[in-house]
């Protein structure tokens, strides 16, 4: 395929290749400038240091993670002041900041070197995947809150930037083996064995030539997610059928007993909600846990100050992922082929993300069609309703009865993981569609082209230095590229062809120094445009004001946009009987219009049921009592989401750099957030027979749409974080974070889950020199308890604390070091959201070996 470039950004490297260096200083070593706490690139894409950014922005250097007592630099984001993290699974976590968090979170922008590593048709990134290992991470750098205006589509709730270790200047042969046990004390099962073996060896050849090449391989058991709370007690409340007695529940970590597995029967004249059994997650999927990732680069040195250099990462994972529901992903590939060319005033980046889903599949519909494969839907329940009328007619209590005609229908079911479960996961798992099977097949691949150019470094070079004002700007083109499954996706323009979806943009910023550079003026325009919507500006301004270089007071006020992903503009599957479709007009064209509200039509069957079952009305006198409930969709298409804030804040550095602190307040005001409505059309919508339809789940087409929530969403926050470095090289420090929703219009039910819990905070105390060769760090953090909210489940999540801890013993060249560490030491097991993995103790050490 012909990289569908449609502006000339090649023309850019030319030119960059062609041209000749500027007479500049070369800049500081990227390896010893990552090292340096003070200094920060992502939140003005230039060097700066972080006291004088304009925004919010964290950082954790190499020192900090190598002193940090979580297994992994990615883990150890955790800790990091206004980061919440979630964790579907071990071997995939979800980063965001200030509220709107989900399992795939589009909103919120991953990159490797300022590349970014999200899946395609995902929109988001696998966890760290693609990500760097810890042996050649560097640096991480956080910036909470919009970053629109520099980074453009999806980053309107911030944006981390991995920053790796330089070929040239950190060479050498390294190994490290992470072993750890989790599971301990887990009623699931017993302990399990994790490994990691991580590779690190860079080489430069010549001045000019070097080679770096990482790979890492993990092999462990995941955290089980066996949560059977009920989410649907209520169904037969109306006639005292409540607890495990209700035969229509909906467990959280059991599927095949959804709302489309679900019928309301009259059975002896009574109506009752009656679920089909299903299958838990720990019988339909494995729960082990293998990823292989590994990476390469070239780097060549055209002149001193003039950097090409090539990056091609790949992962294979197996794991457990979740979006709207649970998929078990085996031998799903990512990789990102990336070119980069840097100067000292110009950067250009042309990069390809590739997706292969493998042999991956939807645990919902395996279980939904395994219950399927030995009685159908019909079938089952007729059986239950003849057994249950056979039941009490011989004695029998309702609640008996209920769980006779139970046993009498599911007799045939294909018991979890005998011979004909296992052959039947093997079938259906290869299956393209989910009304009969279960196969996740997607094959997508993202292009991406960027440049920067910082005009005051060269050409217009006196203005700096005679004004003190910088300019720079920025170009960039994206565009997706989805091979059609049939399933997942379709073209719905041209059946069969390949469907694209492209966007670009660019960004001016200026920076002014004022008053001997005390006041720091930073403003940034960005302007983006999508293929299906008209162009959107993104603007930010920033003020940052010095007195004394100790004292530092920012404010800054921005607006950001986000077009839909792929999945949101684009999604076309049938799961549990209900169609799941993007919000764009070429996908669901005369859907929103012929609609009615799941909401509504499910409060109108519940006043049906309650008035047959206790006000003694017919089942037409109930329709025609409750019709008033009905209500039709009043959503429209998709519109891009929008996001108006403000922050202030401030940092500082006392007591000659001992005692650090930093401070900041948010507030935010969201518009369009993008959310799914459940909406069904009645089969037959002449007026005499719509009432009966819309009374019985099998007459109505069901409708999952992608479209905006008509709430106007306030969220507001802060921060306070502070170091203080104590005598004999101990070290104090602790962070808050507060984040609270505030809606201020109608609440419309369509609001995507805040799921933020309100007061998170972190408290470390360590020293990583307690002898020569000795150190270690503590860290306690506890949050408070939330609300999660998403189509797979909702529920209170509890507050939870954990206690990390870490040992570690060097020698004197830090050849050999030796990492003896646990998380969540206590093993107080705890779930980060409703639908997630109970969470326990991990154990690990981790020896590494540098040559």
């Amino acid at each position: 395929m012909a990289l569908p470039i449609r502006w000339p950004i090649a023309l850019l490297f030319a030119s960059l290749a062609s041209s000749k260096a500027r007479t500049q200083t070369p800049k500081t070593d990227s390896t010893q400038t990552q090292e340096l706490e003070s200094v920060v690139v992502s939140a003005s894409r230039k060097t700066e240091n972080k006291l004088q950014a304009p925004v919010s922005i964290e950082k954790l250097s190499g020192k900090a993670i190598r002193s940090n007592a979580q297994p992994s630099f990615f883990d150890a984001i955790e800790t990091v002041k206004g980061v919440q993290m979630i964790t579907p699974s071990l071997g995939f976590k979800v980063i965001n900041a200030r509220g709107f968090t989900n399992t795939t979170n589009v909103r919120f922008v991953q990159m490797v070197d300022g590349a970014d590593i999200q899946a395609p048709h995902i929109g988001a990134p696998m966890g760290n995947a693609l990500g760097p290992s810890d042996l050649d991470i560097a640096s991480v750098e956080i910036v909470p809150g919009s970053a629109s205006a520099l980074y453009g589509m999806n980053a309107i709730n911030g944006t981390a930037n991995f920053i790796t270790k330089d070929a040239f200047h950190s060479q050498g042969l390294s190994f490290s083996q992470k072993t750890g046990v989790n599971h301990v004390g887990d009623k699931e099962r017993g302990a399990a064995v994790y490994s990691e073996s991580t590779l690190r060896w860079a080489k430069a050849f010549t001045p000019k030539f070097a080679v770096k090449l990482n790979v890492t391989y993990a092999d462990g058991i995941d955290w089980y997610a066996n949560n059977m709370t009920d989410l649907n007690p209520n169904a037969n409340i109306s006639t005292g059928l409540t607890g495990n007695a209700n035969p229509g529940q909906d467990k959280v970590n059991n599927y095949a007993d959804e709302s489309g597995n679900r019928r309301t029967i009259m059975l002896n004249g009574r109506q009752y909600v009656v679920s089909r059994t299903g299958y838990a997650e720990k019988d339909m999927a494995s729960y082990r846990l293998q990823n292989l990732k590994g990476d390469v680069t070239l780097a060549y040195r055209i002149k001193p100050d003039i950097m090409l250099s090539y990056t091609f990462r790949m992962a294979q994972s197996n794991t457990i992922y979740q979006r709207t529901n649970r998929f078990r992903l085996d031998n799903y590939i990512t990789s990102q082929h990336s070119l980069t060319l840097k100067t000292n005033s110009l950067q250009a980046k042309l990069y390809v993300n590739t997706e292969n889903t493998g042999n991956s599949y939807n645990i919902r519909s395996m279980a939904e069609n395994i219950d399927r494969s030995y009685k159908s839907d019909n079938t089952w329940f007729n059986d239950f309703s003849s057994q249950f009328t056979s039941a009490t007619s011989n004695g029998a209590t309702v609640t008996a009865a209920m769980q006779e005609a139970r046993n009498y229908a599911d007799n045939g079911r294909p018991v979890p993981h005998s011979d004909k479960a296992n052959q039947l996961i093997s079938q259906l798992r290869d299956i393209n569609n989910w009304d009969i099977g279960a196969a996740l097949r997607v094959k997508s691949t993202m292009y991406h082209a960027e440049m920067q150019h910082t005009l005051t470094d060269d050409v217009l070079k006196e203005l700096y230095n005679r004004h003190k004002l910088s300019l720079m700007y920025g170009l960039d083109y994206r565009e997706y590229v989805v091979v059609p499954d049939g399933n997942y996706f379709i073209n719905p323009v041209k059946a069969g062809a390949n469907l694209t979806y492209w966007k670009v943009g660019g960004f001016v910023q200026a920076t002014q120094y004022l008053l001997q550079q005390r006041l720091k003026i930073n403003a940034v325009l960005r302007v983006d445009k999508n293929q299906y919507y008209s162009a959107k500006l993104n603007p930010r301004i920033a003020v940052v004001y010095s007195p004394v270089p100790q004292h530092n007071f920012r404010l800054a006020v921005q607006q950001g946009y986000r077009f839909p992903s792929l999945f949101e503009a684009f999604s076309n599957i049938n799961s549990g009987g209900v169609k799941r479709v993007g919000g764009l007009p070429v996908m669901s064209n005369g859907i929103f219009e012929n609609s009615y509200l799941r909401a509504s039509i499910d409060a109108f069957q519940a006043a049906n049921t309650n008035d047959v079952n206790n006000n003694g009305l017919t089942i037409n006198q109930a329709m025609e009592k409750n019709q008033g409930l009905l209500r039709r969709n009043n959503y429209t298409y998709l519109k891009p989401e929008e996001v108006k804030g403000i922050e202030a804040g401030y940092r500082t550095e006392l007591l000659d750099g001992k005692l650090t602190l930093d401070v900041d307040f948010y507030f935010n005001r969201y518009s369009n957030l993008m959310a799914q409505v459940e909406a069904n059309i009645p089969r037959n919508t002449t007026p005499d027979s719509l009432l009966y339809y819309l009374n019985n789940r099998q007459g109505q087409d069901r409708y999952r749409l992608w479209t905006n929530s008509k709430t106007i969403s306030n969220n507001y926050g802060g921060t306070l974080g502070a170091t203080w470095q104590l005598p004999h090289t101990y070290k104090l420090g602790g962070n808050v974070t507060l984040a609270k929703l505030a809606r201020t219009s109608q609440n419309d039910g369509l609001e995507d889950g805040f799921n933020t819990p309100s007061w998170i905070y972190n408290i470390n105390f360590g020293n990583p020199a307690l002898t020569s060769h000795v150190g270690f760090e503590l860290n306690y953090r506890w949050q408070s308890s939330y609300l999660w909210q998403s189509s797979l489940a909702t529920g209170q999540v509890a507050a939870y604390h954990t206690l990390d801890a870490q040992v570690q013993y060097h020698t004197t060249a830090n050849k050999l070091t030796v990492k003896l560490g646990a998380t969540n030491l206590l093993n107080q097991y705890y779930y980060s959201f409703i639908g997630g993995p109970s969470i326990g103790g991990f154990y690990y050490t981790t020896i590494t070996i540098a040559m």
